[in-house]
């Protein structure tokens, strides 16, 4: 049983690697593509979308989760479906060289990142059930689980910085590898996911859900606290910037490559990598926060994070 238990963490350990280094393998690297390719005035709605879709489709798969198909199911066949249209659009890309159209890699990515998102939530749920039916304390034994989560975004960055394509000598962070590395990731983990152990849907009972409790939507009515209110104001801002810096930074960076002064610099021309520094300073604050609550409390903990 012991044996089990300590099994139990690896395999989730495993799977949260796994989870974020499909997105990590391109969403910072993404805006420098498409602006390679073309596509930089449109760099903000491949962004927007992923926001877009995360409004309503971690909601629907998560019904699903709850009253048809055991979660880890649903993750399987949500990272299934992700990467395989994730796939596809490195594919489009790859044939299509330099002449990307907009529309048939932005409907590919469109329909990727609909089912990816929602195996954000999904896969915690896994792990919380897992830990739990394994007698461990989610609470207490999830975060260093959750960290190598951010390990495997950092580790799938660097992959497609210092990778190059033989044929064309480009940076994978600058060519369509970049998605299909992606893809194939999820591939992985949906077969992965099929091993993890069962997270059973919730047993009916007599009393019905509204749509609104159903579909998540009621939480909106915590704005008409002020203190909620505030918190999730924020929240979007923060959300706002941070995808600011996922869309354009490596564009902006490896810009420098066309001055002179900075054409031969480490930094120019490993853009991916020199953003790594924010995920990497991210994995040691996260270490660094149950110290800080209990110095700082709360709210104090949250001001410095903002600034």
């Amino acid at each position: 049983m012991a044996n089990n238990k300590s099994r139990i963490g690896l395999r989730l350990i495993i799977m949260n690697f796994l989870q974020y280094a499909v997105w990590g393998a391109y969403l910072t690297s993404m805006g420098g593509f498409l602006d390679r390719v073309g596509l930089g005035p449109q760099i903000w709605l491949f962004f927007a979308t992923q926001g877009f879709v995360s409004i309503f489709m971690p909601a629907l798969m998560g019904i699903v989760a709850d009253k048809w198909i055991p979660a880890q199911k649903v993750l399987s066949l949500c990272q299934g479906i992700a990467g395989a249209f994730m796939l596809g659009a490195g594919i489009y890309a790859m044939r299509a060289g330099d002449a990307v159209q907009f529309a048939p890699f932005f409907a590919l990515y469109a329909i990727s990142v609909a089912f990816y998102m929602p195996t954000i939530a999904i896969s915690n749920s896994v792990a919380y059930n897992a830990l739990e039916v394994n007698g461990k304390d989610p609470v207490k034994d999830f975060p260093p689980i959750r960290i190598f989560g951010t390990i495997g975004f950092i580790c799938a960055m660097l992959f497609v910085n210092f990778m190059k394509d033989s044929s064309t000598g480009l940076q994978f962070q600058h060519s369509y590898w970049q998605f299909i590395l992606s893809g194939g990731l999820g591939i992985i983990l949906c077969l992965y996911a099929l091993t993890l152990p069962n997270c059973p849907c919730k047993p009916k009972t007599a009393e019905k859900q509204s749509f609104m409790d159903a579909s998540g939507l009621s939480a909106f009515r915590l704005f008409k606290q002020g203190q909620f209110a505030v918190f999730f104001i924020f929240s979007m801002l923060l959300g706002a910037s941070l995808q600011i810096t996922n869309g354009y930074a490596n564009s902006f960076i490896t810009s420098f490559k066309d001055n002179p002064l900075y054409a031969h610099t480490w930094g120019a021309n490993n853009a991916n990598a020199l953003i790594s520094i924010s995920q990497i300073s991210e994995t040691l604050c996260i270490l660094l926060i149950p110290f800080a609550m209990k110095k700082f409390g709360i709210k104090r903990v949250m001001l410095i994070s903002m600034f």
